[in-house]
């Protein structure tokens, strides 16, 4: 029977691998992966052995119409990304709103996604929450973070290091020194941390210390 899954994949600690997870890579005819490279090295530890197929940010757009033929035809399909639950800032949209339009059933496993747990170690307010994902590189940022400043829930982002106290600066000049963030990196890993504290105190931590791996950042609403 034709569907499409989305099978979340860890984040980090490859025991967060759901039973129901191996289970549908193993009996799918076929596995869209971000990076196959880094999806090899996974269905390697768990020994799945089904066909992979590439299909990232910059092909996804030209694989789509091919991909439905195939499920129409009667193929089951699973998407992962490098980690966490695909479509979450990952490829995986594009796909589940074709199959949405062309009456193929979706099935969405649940599973490892990094802004969960970063939220709920925040000790910030999570009954309602923004989830941004990553903020716009240079063209619509400012007008991104004017809007942002508003926003009385909870806001979620993530980010890369590199560009982790240029973001936490952005914070200081549009939200205020003072507002409370949290900085979650490592999830899930042997080097797990996470920082809490008025927006300056986390930029001046991360002068000092210069963050690695992946980061998400949470930031309370305007009060």
């Amino acid at each position: 029977m034709s569907k499409l899954y989305l099978v979340p994949t860890p984040i980090g600690n490859l025991k967060d691998m759901t039973f129901r997870a191996v289970e549908v890579l193993n009996e799918v005819d076929l596995i869209l992966a971000e990076d196959t490279r880094t999806s090899g090295k996974l269905l390697k530890h768990f020994e799945i052995s089904t066909q992979m197929q590439s299909h990232h940010m910059h092909n996804e757009h030209k694989t789509v119409d091919g991909l439905i033929e195939k499920l129409k035809s009667g193929f089951s399909i699973a998407i992962i990304s490098d980690a966490g639950t695909p479509a979450i800032s990952d490829p995986g949209f594009l796909l589940v709103r074709a199959c949405v339009e062309n009456g193929i059933e979706v099935d969405c496993l649940p599973g490892a996604t990094a802004f969960v747990p970063a939220l709920v170690n925040s000790g910030l307010p999570n009954d309602k929450f923004v989830f941004e994902g990553f903020l716009p590189v240079k063209k619509g940022r400012q007008t991104r973070l004017l809007s942002l400043a508003e926003e009385t829930r909870t806001i979620i982002f993530y980010e890369s290091p590199h560009k982790l106290n240029k973001t936490l600066g952005h914070f200081c000049e549009y939200f205020g020194e003072d507002r409370q963030l949290s900085v979650s990196r490592e999830l899930t890993k042997l080097y797990e941390e996470t920082i809490r504290g008025t927006a300056k105190q986390v930029l001046d931590h991360y002068k000092e210390k210069p963050p690695k791996g992946e980061i998400v950042i949470c930031v309370a609403g305007k009060k």
